[in-house]
């Protein structure tokens, strides 16, 4: 009986992990390629701009929590650290968007006036 439940815990687990959401990296965004520096650009300010709406729609929640905490009942703090957690993870994808919009912006300012990158290639007949 105790291998069963075993056996079963350990199925569970499996089948949980295998169906776990992989963490979404702002380091690598599929579909762009490495070196088109403006599209990574445009795709760093759109995840800011979708954090900056996230942030200022949970600091909006936050105030309603800490203005009335008494509509909430027991869940009132729970709910109030739940949205501070989401503030502060919105603040840090904010941040790091904003960061990495500005290294690939200045890539393309660097990649847009180098001269190699500029030359015609002409094949050879």
């Amino acid at each position: 009986m105790k291998t069963l439940k075993l056996s079963v815990g350990v199925l569970a687990l499996i089948v949980l992990s295998a169906c776990a959401q992989m963490n979404a990296s702002l380091i690598a965004p599929t579909g762009i390629a490495n070196n088109d520096h403006e599209a990574l650009v445009n795709y760093y300010e759109t995840v800011a701009d979708e954090a900056r709406s996230n942030l200022q729609k949970n600091k909006r929640i936050l105030e309603a929590y800490e203005a009335r905490p008494y509509y909430y009942g027991r869940r009132g703090l729970d709910l109030q650290s739940h949205t501070s957690a989401n503030i502060r993870a919105h603040e840090k994808t904010l941040q790091e968007s904003l960061r990495f919009a500005e290294i690939h912006r200045r890539m393309a300012t660097k990649q847009s006036s180098d001269p190699i990158s500029k030359a015609k290639v002409k094949p050879d007949l």
